[in-house]
């Protein structure tokens, strides 16, 4: 071979027809799926609903609310949202199938921006939140005057939650007629709180319903306080299962086992009730401390008179709210409501550090 001569170059032309495209073998794809992109379709024809309620990865969402056409599906959840939790109260974008007839099963491909989120974590020491509702503007909380006994700082971290979701609070106690709840009240003395107070077939239905029209408020409370039984009174078709508190422990049994939004309707106009399972703690590890005094408007007012940084904790110089108290400011309630500030914010002060190890 000529040493100058191209060893590839065997004289044929590219136009040989032993050569041709339409010879080369392709592999075909054994599971007959696309190929992989980035692209995400626009999903321009998605219509928004609420999230009611979600069991087992199904996810039921009212489409077309408070129209002639309201009409609930079921929805899954698309495979881009796998790593965003998805809860009762979110507005949710929906395709496919949206007819809501039998056997059919829609798509959520994306939520809403949310106006407000409440939160919780396992407990203080956790800082991983579990999301509990969205999109709620108020929260009931629902208390026993006895059977079980009522829990003050359960009650405080009800609100702190709240409040630091931006959430307005009320307080509903139950079981007046087993006892008096006027000592329980006066932990709550300068809250801007509304009470209702409620017995043994004496429900204020009227007035406690009169605050939920127009409004999606979350109901929350300690297992065995009623809280099911108060749901099934204001919403009768809820059929939200009702229980009793054990003799021995004194404590009540979890009835409610998801959380659920359910229609409240009355002459004076509609909202929603958004039960929730009883709970016996309520971790706050996941809010900021600087929000710990939002719960407690009249220490808060008090705390601008405090130096820039103040703990508030019992060796804080010069802090006002502990002088305001010492000089009974804030009544007789002043030292217990000084007290359970005090121990939150150090319970929040030692997860920050590190340094709990509870």
């Amino acid at each position: 071979m000529d040493p100058t001569e191209n060893w590839w170059d065997d004289g044929e032309t590219d136009d040989d027809p032993e050569f041709d495209e339409a010879d080369i073998r392709v592999r075909p794809n054994p599971k007959a799926n696309r190929p992989r992109t980035k692209r995400r379709p626009s999903h321009h024809d998605a219509v928004v609903g609420r999230v009611l309620g979600v069991d087992r990865g199904r996810y039921a969402v009212l489409l077309d609310e408070d129209t002639p056409e309201e009409h609930e599906v079921i929805a899954s959840r698309a495979r881009e949202l796998r790593r965003q939790p998805i809860v009762t109260g979110d507005r949710a974008r929906v395709v496919g199938d949206t007819s809501g007839a039998v056997g059919t099963l829609s798509r959520i491909v994306g939520i809403e921006p949310r106006s407000t989120l409440l939160r919780r974590s396992a407990d203080d020491t956790d800082l991983v939140e579990r999301v509990v509702v969205a999109n709620a503007d108020q929260m009931l909380i629902v208390v026993a005057a006895a059977d079980p006994e009522p829990r003050p700082r359960l009650v405080d971290r009800y609100l702190i939650a709240a409040l630091d979701a931006g959430i307005r609070p009320l307080l509903v106690i139950t079981k007046t007629d087993l006892a008096s709840p006027a000592q329980f009240l006066t932990h709550f003395e300068g809250l801007d709180l509304v009470v209702f107070e409620s017995a043994r077939g004496e429900m204020p239905l009227e007035s406690i319903g009169a605050s939920l029209v127009g409004h999606s408020t979350v109901f929350v409370g300690h297992s065995g306080v009623g809280k099911s039984t108060l749901v099934n009174a204001l919403v009768p078709t809820a059929l939200r299962a009702t229980g009793h508190v054990n003799e021995v422990t004194g404590r009540g049994r979890h009835t409610s086992s998801s959380t659920v939004s359910l229609r409240y309707s009355s002459a004076d106009g509609s909202g929603w009730v958004i039960d929730t399972p009883g709970v016996r703690s309520f971790g706050l590890g996941h809010i900021d401390p600087a929000n710990v005094l939002r719960a407690y408007t009249d220490l808060d007012r008090i705390a601008e008179r405090c130096p820039r940084g103040c703990t508030h904790l019992p060796d804080a110089p010069d802090c006002a709210i502990i002088e305001a108290v010492a000089d009974g400011e804030l009544g007789p309630t002043g030292p217990a409501r000084l007290d359970s500030l005090q121990r939150l914010l150090a319970t929040f002060a030692r997860i920050h550090s590190g340094t709990d190890a509870s």
